[in-house]
């Protein structure tokens, strides 16, 4: 079943959301699947640095308005 696929948000990614309305909204509008690719791509960073890098690439990619991680296989949870 989908839902027993799908990574729940992150503490410091649900406050990333909290605090910027704009990303919330282009969140928000992202397919589960795709949500939980971003999740799963942040997560799956072994260092705090690379989970801060792929946070703020995360940020500046949804600004811009891509709806998945690039250059990425994919989530391997699928």
């Amino acid at each position: 079943m989908l839902k027993e696929k799908l990574h729940s948000t992150p503490k410091d990614l649900k406050n990333i959301f909290d605090t910027n309305s704009d990303l919330k909204t282009t969140w928000n509008s992202l397919t589960p699947l795709a949500r939980n690719e971003w999740i799963c791509w942040v997560t799956s960073a072994k260092k705090k640095e690379t989970r801060e890098k792929r946070i703020n690439r995360m940020k500046a990619d949804l600004k811009k308005g891509k709806r998945r991680p690039c250059c990425w296989a994919g989530c391997p949870h699928r």
